[in-house]
C-alpha cells in the first residue's frame, strides 16, 4: 500500500510539472461586439415594430413606426394657414405691379424731357417736374414692398413650422441604422413610446472583437495589424480563427476579475483588441484564447 501511494504521488507530480511546462496561450479574454440601442425619436402610439430577438436586419430598413396622425393634421393646418397669409400678398404685389408700370411711363418721359432740354426745347422746370414723378413713383413702390415683409415674413415662419413637421414625421419612422443582429427587443406594437426610450438593441456580428490582456513583458512581440490565431472550445478540441490586432492600450491596467488565479489578478496588464471574422459560431461573451503565431 505504501508503495502504490508513493506511486500515485510521483505520477501525480509529474503531470503537474509536465502541465507547468506545457505550452500556454499569450492571451485569454471574451469576444465583444458594438452593440447599439435603437430609442424612439417621436411621441406617441408605436403602430409596429416588425423584428424579433436572432432577426439579422440590413441598414436603412425601416423596422417600426410611431402614429403620425397629429402631425399630419398639424402639417395640414399651417399649409391652409400658409395660403390664406400668401393670398394677402398677391394684393400687395398687385399694387406694385400698377406702381412699377406708372414707372416705366414716367422714365420715357423723363428721357424725352432730358433730350428736350438738351435742345433746348424743354425748360428746366418741365425737366424737374420729370424727375420729381420717378422719383415719387419709386418711393411709393419701396413703401407698398415694406407693407408685403411682414406678410413675407409670416410665410417663412409657416414654412419653417411645415418643416419641423416633416422632420418629426420622418422621425417617427424606426429605421435600423446598421446591419446586424438583434439582441434585445424592448416593446411591442401598441404600446405608448416617448422621446429616448429603448425599442431595441442590435450589433454587428459579422466581426468580432476578442478582448484580451497580456503582460508588460509581451508587449515586445505584438503590434498593430499583426496577424494572431485565435482559438475557441470546440468539444474536446480546439478551433481556430485567423485574428486582427486593431488596438494596443496605451496604459496599465489591474486584471480583470474573469482572471482566476490570485497571482494573474495582482499583476499589471495591458489590453489588447483582436478583430475576428464570424463564421456564425462566435458569440458576445465567449471566451477565447489569443495565440501570437511567430515571436
Amino acid at each position: 500500500m505504501k508503495n502504490i501511494k508513493i506511486l500515485f504521488l510521483a505520477g501525480l507530480i509529474g503531470s503537474i510539472y509536465s502541465c507547468s511546462n506545457g505550452e500556454k496561450a499569450d492571451g485569454y479574454g471574451n469576444f465583444e461586439a458594438t452593440e447599439i440601442t435603437i430609442s424612439s425619436e417621436a411621441n406617441g402610439k408605436l403602430e409596429f415594430l416588425n423584428l424579433e430577438e436572432g432577426q439579422v436586419i440590413k441598414q436603412g430598413t425601416v423596422v417600426g413606426l410611431v402614429d403620425t396622425l397629429q402631425l399630419y393634421l398639424n402639417k395640414q393646418q399651417l399649409l391652409a394657414q400658409k395660403e390664406t397669409v400668401a393670398s394677402k400678398s398677391g394684393g400687395v404685389w398687385s399694387q406694385v405691379s400698377v406702381l412699377n408700370q406708372q414707372l416705366q411711363t414716367a422714365k420715357t418721359e423723363q428721357e424725352r424731357i432730358q433730350n428736350m432740354f438738351t435742345e433746348k426745347a424743354a425748360t428746366q422746370r418741365q425737366l424737374d417736374q420729370a424727375n420729381n414723378q420717378v422719383d415719387v413713383l419709386k418711393k411709393q413702390i419701396k413703401n407698398v414692398e415694406t407693407q408685403n415683409a411682414p406678410i413675407v415674413n409670416e410665410v417663412k415662419t409657416i414654412e419653417a413650422k411645415v418643416a419641423q413637421i416633416n422632420d418629426q414625421i420622418i422621425k417617427s419612422k424606426v429605421t435600423n441604422p446598421i446591419k446586424g443582429t438583434v439582441l434585445t427587443k424592448y416593446t411591442e406594437p401598441g404600446e405608448i413610446v416617448s422621446f429616448g426610450k429603448p425599442l431595441y438593441k442590435i450589433a454587428n456580428m459579422e466581426e468580432m472583437t476578442l478582448r484580451v490582456y497580456i503582460s508588460e513583458t509581451q508587449l515586445s512581440y505584438i503590434k498593430i495589424a499583426q496577424q494572431v490565431t485565435v482559438k475557441i472550445d470546440a468539444g474536446e478540441e480546439m478551433k481556430d480563427y485567423e485574428g486582427t490586432i486593431s488596438w494596443i492600450s496605451a496604459s496599465a491596467e489591474f486584471t480583470p476579475k474573469i482572471i482566476q488565479t490570485k497571482e494573474e489578478r495582482v499583476n499589471l496588464v495591458y489590453a489588447v483588441k483582436v478583430t475576428v471574422k464570424n463564421d456564425g459560431s462566435l458569440k458576445i461573451g465567449m471566451p477565447a484564447e489569443m495565440w501570437v503565431d511567430s515571436r
